[in-house]
């Protein structure tokens, strides 16, 4: 029964952050630039996520000078259904996060790996500075699009949230390629696992 469940956070619903300057209710969100546990290290932290099993994809976008850039993400999930939206996490040091920061509105792609991808995601991986050197990929409008992935998003950032070292940004979906074959999985900071 509703009238049941216990109140989380002082009364404000789950997820919601205090507000300035009101202390936190028990269960509530802290300062999104507080760590909530000063004794977690960043390696202990890396470590325990290190465990958790994700696939990967290539983000691309065009630079402000109009040059193509990209890079290896595996921090996005599915994030809304209507509209369709992806969740992506960008590393604020990053040449493509601080491109899709700083830009609202901006298009950029989204490719979804598959298992003879490795390759492709070990170039992404890496900090060259023209990494579409040696890479089969052509404009989608404004947006680099790697021809020999099969999965593909066409998407827009409509937000963008920043957190400690990293931007999680909104992406709306505007066009959609679901691919086909198994994904390229990242697991134990190791991008061969297969599923079967």
């Amino acid at each position: 029964m509703a009238g049941d469940r216990p109140v989380i956070g002082g009364g404000r619903p789950p997820g919601v952050l205090a507000e300035p300057g009101v202390p936190a209710g028990p269960g509530a969100l802290a300062d999104p630039g507080v760590s909530a546990d000063p004794g977690v290290s960043a390696e202990r932290f890396a470590e325990a996520m290190s465990r958790l099993v994700t696939g990967v994809a290539v983000a691309t976008a065009r630079r402000s000078d109009g040059r193509p850039v990209g890079m290896l993400v595996s921090s996005l999930c599915s994030y809304s259904v209507r509209p369709p939206s992806v969740l992506m996490a960008v590393a604020d040091g990053s040449r493509t996060g601080r491109e899709l920061s700083a830009r609202p509105g901006a298009d950029f792609g989204v490719h979804l790996l598959g298992v003879d991808d490795e390759a492709l995601a070990r170039v992404f991986a890496g900090g060259a500075d023209d990494k579409f050197a040696d890479v089969r990929w052509e404009w989608d409008g404004d947006v680099p699009r790697l021809l020999d992935v099969s999965g593909y998003l066409r998407c827009r950032v409509a937000a963008a949230f920043p957190h400690g070292d990293h931007t999680a940004l909104v992406g709306e979906v505007s066009s959609c390629v679901p691919g086909e074959g198994q994904p390229l999985v990242y697991y134990g900071r190791r991008l061969d696992w297969r599923l079967s």
